[in-house]
């Protein structure tokens, strides 16, 4: 999930030059040492308001390096999983990047911050290190890098199929947006409004907010004058709680709706659970219950880290044994080489079935969920 305050238009300007200057493997690319561990890196927020997505992304991450680890790791060789923390900032996250080519890095899992990951791209093309994101944006996958691959579907997906409920199943129509001027804010309001100008829906009220704001009462009394029966979030855990509880204080009544943050704990435990009751959750990634692999991962999550398993974990999960399953299949490659096994490997994870098409992106489809309880269950 993208993520933390980035002026898009000049990171992607960066992007660009960056990318345009440099070929791939112009630099010197990271190179696996033929002896010892096989390294892997995640570059995560392990500080700061987004910690949670990177706690939750490390965790997934290790889960699946242990778990090959015991089965005797790949060619003999055990895996190193290093944990870094971009502190959800994105020159932290390039700086970070840059160390990894030296420190002799396969590939990177991570970050769930798009604003992140779309910061350390250029850097992770120009020294060949595949990295698997747990970001959103339809930004990234738009860059055509050959080492950028997503371990989850797109904004595009998580709100048509959100989109596709409400107004096609639902017949609502009465919707207003708040969402904030981040990747991951941006990538979700031009997703969804794109869902529902396709079906002839004007919302009542667009409000976008900073991602660092914590006062929404301005934005929020301009919604209620609206009377909306439905409110799109587009906002990351933590702020989408606090619009959520805000909006709650002054009365509004409508119905919430959004994708991967708000089927969190965080967004339920930052607005209050009464007050997400009936929120309505695009994810892939359903419940621990769903079926035998996620009840078989979430019963390893738990023995392994004391707390019940989400949708940033499984996510994690899925993208390093993907990137384990091309380390074994081209025999320990770096570069372009094992880019190219990612690419062509096909999964069956706890998100779905997973292949890779040349962006970079390799799943396609989420499930629709709403909040019971406190818990994400399926819609009815």
């Amino acid at each position: 999930m993208p993520r933390y305050t980035a002026v898009v238009a000049t990171v992607l300007a960066t992007m660009l030059t960056a990318a345009a200057c440099v070929s791939p493997g112009s630099s010197h690319s990271a190179k696996d040492s033929g002896t010892g561990p096989i390294k892997l890196a995640v570059i995560d927020a392990q500080s700061g308001q987004l910690s949670s997505l990177g706690a939750w992304e490390s965790k997934g991450a290790k889960l699946a390096v242990n778990e090959w680890n015991g089965r005797g790791g790949i060619n003999g060789r055990k895996i190193r999983l290093d944990v870094f923390d971009d502190q959800g900032d994105p020159t932290v996250g390039t700086n970070l990047a840059r160390k990894l080519a030296g420190g002799h890095y396969l590939a990177l899992i991570g970050t769930s911050e798009s604003a992140v990951t779309l910061a350390m791209a250029p850097t992770l093309r120009q020294e060949q290190i595949p990295n698997i994101t747990s970001g959103q944006s339809p930004a990234m996958p738009a860059l055509g890098s050959p080492f950028l691959f997503l371990n989850g579907p797109t904004s595009t997906t998580y709100d048509e199929t959100l989109a596709k409920y409400i107004v096609d199943t639902k017949g609502i129509k009465n919707i207003a947006l708040i969402t904030n001027n981040g990747s991951y804010g941006k990538g979700e309001h031009t997703a969804f409004l794109a869902s529902l100008t396709k079906r002839g829906v004007k919302p009542v009220a667009d409000q976008v907010v900073t991602t660092d704001q914590k006062d929404f009462s301005a934005a929020l009394t301009s919604i209620r004058a609206k009377k909306p029966q439905l409110i799109f979030l587009g906002a990351e855990e933590v702020e989408s709680g606090l619009i959520v509880k805000q909006a709650r204080d002054l009365g509004i009544k409508a119905t919430f709706a959004g994708a991967a943050p708000q089927g969190t704990p965080v967004f339920v435990n930052t607005a209050g659970a009464s007050n997400t009751e009936g929120t309505i959750v695009s994810t892939p990634y359903l419940s621990n219950d769903f079926n035998d692999a996620s009840k078989k991962f979430a019963a390893a999550y738990k023995a392994a880290y004391g707390e019940e398993a989400e949708l940033h974990g499984a996510k994690a999960y899925d993208g390093t044994n993907i990137v384990l399953t091309a380390l074994k299949t081209s025999g320990v490659s770096a570069g372009r080489k094992l880019a190219d096994a990612i690419r062509a490997t096909q999964y069956q994870g706890l998100l779905g079935t997973f292949a890779f098409d040349k962006t970079g992106v390799g799943i396609f489809s989420t499930r629709i969920g709403t909040i019971q309880n406190a818990r994400l269950v399926a819609a009815g």
